[in-house]
């Protein structure tokens, strides 16, 4: 594992959806130091540091680790099925690998854990909510599954040589423990389940309808449609997402192991801060008044969704990236530079089919053009254009172009390319007031 690694702990990816073991894995960045206080604070947190301390023979080396993992000398922590592992420094500044195993539930631990998380409405309310309640622990427990680890279930293995607990892998429990405060699935990803495939399971054995399970307090499962229709009669709602204030943070694939043939990480981190850019709007509009009377949006092209991509990212895309995204769009790179332009000027993939479509309007269309143009020129108290062309006049500062809605557009020439500067408008004298605003 590298020395140098960085990435935000707000963002994790869980790899593969295979089985019980191998291709599920989170790395999450280095904790900051934690100078005093207890080093966890949640129920989790405080029963795996309990199951650390009834495992380690050397109370001793269980207060070095603790101090060292105090001091933030952890590095990136990697979970995977079985295995937690991270870079450890000692007090000289000595960087060492360390690791902490524990058993994975096998298949049969797995259905029964399965069938008592599904079997209580409680339950699947809870982690469908990504929350974890302790009282799962004991429900688990009654069917033989143990999800916290017991006397001498943590293995330890260090490149410091010690064949028990050392201060290294004893910080390295302690930063398990933190992110067990803010996360408890990482434990049952340790067990051999990642998030989204547990609840997935989850969800898969929940029946419908009359067949709904009844929880442990007697309250019976209800539909969602069946709750809708009942909603003047039933409990308040909970209440609608709040938008958060972006979206979410970078996210780094770099992890010990090197990705497999035709995998590129800089390509899906930046697809990835895509999609959560895109899912931040689809949320912003459909927490907007009016959205469910709008029409939905347009499917784009892989042409135009190259384009989007380039235009819409929050950081430079990587250089091969861009090149590939060129080709997939079936332009050179400068010509890219002009689509990605137009896309940024407000209109979007309308812009875009300005740009890439030679339209002209009918003589008839043309006179329409002619004069609507001539008219709101005059109530603007401005002179009438020069034609350039079929629908396009010239203006200071660059031109007006109408497209087949009737719609106008100011355009700036950049580098043998015009592209326009806003987005359109219905009133060509609005339209062209934008070229002098972006002189200004």
């Amino acid at each position: 594992m590298s020395d140098g690694y960085e990435a935000d702990p707000s963002m994790t990816e869980e790899y593969g959806t295979g089985g019980a073991g191998a291709s599920e894995e989170r790395t999450f960045a280095p904790l900051p130091p934690a100078p005093g206080g207890a080093f966890a604070r949640s129920w989790w947190g405080q029963a795996w540091l309990k199951a650390l301390e009834d495992s380690a023979l050397d109370l001793q080396q269980v207060k070095r680790g603790r101090r060292l993992a105090r001091a933030g000398a952890v590095g990136a922590v990697s979970v995977r099925p079985g295995r937690i592992t991270a870079v450890v420094r000692d007090r000289d500044g000595t960087a060492l690998r360390s690791d902490v195993l524990l058993r994975e539930l096998d298949g049969e631990e797995w259905d029964r854990f399965l069938a008592v998380a599904a079997e209580r409405a409680g339950h699947v309310a809870a982690l469908l909510e990504r929350e974890m309640p302790p009282h799962l622990v004991e429900d688990a427990a009654t069917v033989g599954v143990e999800l916290l680890p017991g006397i001498g279930d943590l293995e330890a293995e260090c490149a410091c040589g010690a064949w028990d607990h050392c201060p290294h892998t004893v910080a390295l429990c302690q930063a398990l423990a933190r992110l067990l405060d803010e996360d408890p699935f990482v434990l049952l990803l340790l067990r051999g389940r990642g998030e989204r495939r547990l609840l997935a399971e989850v969800q898969a054995r929940v029946p419908v309808g009359p067949e709904a399970p009844e929880d442990r307090e007697g309250v019976p499962g209800v539909r969602a449609d069946e709750a809708f229709a009942a909603r003047d009669i039933l409990p308040a709602l909970p209440p609608e997402p709040v938008l958060p204030e972006a979206p979410g943070g970078a996210l780094s694939l770099a992890v010990e192991s090197s990705p497999g043939d035709g995998v590129d990480p800089a390509a899906l981190e930046a697809l990835a801060a895509d999609a959560a850019g895109r899912a931040y709007r689809m949320l912003a509009e459909a927490l907007a008044p009016g959205h469910g009377e709008r029409p939905p949006a347009e499917v784009l092209t892989p042409a135009q969704d190259a384009v989007r991509l380039v235009a819409e990212a929050r950081q430079p895309l990587p250089e091969e990236m861009a090149a590939r995204l060129a080709a997939g769009s079936g332009r050179r790179r400068e010509e890219l530079a002009a689509a990605v332009a137009a896309w940024r000027s407000g209109g979007g993939v309308d812009a875009l089919r300005l740009l890439e479509e030679e339209w002209a309007p009918t003589p008839v269309e043309s006179a329409a053009a002619q004069e609507r143009l001539a008219s709101a020129m005059q109530d603007a108290d401005r002179p009438l254009p020069r034609p350039a062309g079929p629908g396009r006049w010239s203006v200071p500062g660059g031109r007006l172009r109408v497209d087949r809605a009737g719609r106008w557009w100011a355009l700036r020439e950049v580098d043998g390319h015009w592209i326009p500067a806003g987005p359109p408008d219905p009133d060509p004298a609005a339209a062209s007031a934008l070229l002098a605003e972006t002189d200004g």
